[in-house]
């Protein structure tokens, strides 16, 4: 694992959370132009990286970890920033990229959460933070999406989130069966061909949003 973030103590505070979690982290790095080099020289199974670093703070992180997933392809990057802004998580997720996630700082905080979202991450899934979820549907002020019911529009923002079948059904507290049914109707509604693999879906779904952001 490897962590670049600018504020030591939040990234220290990541380095013993992450060890006491059983992760390794073999590197840190505390301004942009660490990042890509650090990245390329230790490959780690997974990254999170800070979007706004020194000198520019902007977006150096972001810029890193898109870089070293062109150089190593399919690199987990788990992005933190200390606002939404949809015009980075429309970046990350372009092309309908796997081993992605996008998390506000203050996520963090929420240790199970923010765990959750990493191993999601590092496994080849797809983690948005519920307010990025949010501001991206807010985008969406097209048909498609103004034709799906209130609990379709659930269903669909925890799809986004990354979460299975069985996850969703219990937030919600239905039955799985449930959840498929709708799952089928959202994307027969937003003209997405249907498939049983939780991960390809999710996938389908950030892209399908994506195409709202960069309209």
């Amino acid at each position: 694992m490897v962590i670049a973030e600018d504020n030591a103590l939040l990234r220290e505070g990541m380095v013993l959370l992450l060890t006491s979690a059983g992760h390794e982290v073999v590197a840190v790095a505390d301004n942009g132009p660490q990042v890509l080099p650090t990245l390329l020289e230790h490959r780690p199974d997974a990254a999170v990286l800070d979007v706004r670093m020194p000198p520019g703070f902007r977006d150096e992180g972001l810029r890193a970890g898109l870089a070293a997933r062109k150089e190593i392809p399919g690199l987990p990057v788990l992005v933190l920033s200390q606002y939404v802004e949809e015009t980075y998580a429309a970046e990350l997720l372009g092309g309908g990229a796997s081993g992605v996630g996008y998390l506000l700082k203050d996520r963090v905080g929420r240790v199970d959460e923010f765990l959750d979202a990493l191993e999601r991450v590092a496994s080849g899934g797809t983690a948005l933070d519920p307010e990025v979820v949010g501001e991206l549907l807010a985008q969406r002020r097209d048909d498609p999406l103004e034709s799906l019911t209130p609990r379709e529009h659930e269903v669909l923002r925890l799809m986004a989130e990354g979460r299975d079948n069985a996850t969703i059904a219990a937030t919600l507290v239905v039955s799985e069966r449930a959840v498929s049914k709708h799952i089928g109707n959202v994307f027969a509604k937003l003209g997405l061909p249907p498939s049983d693999s939780g991960h390809r879906r999710v996938l389908a779904v950030l892209a399908y949003l994506n195409k709202g952001v960069e309209s």
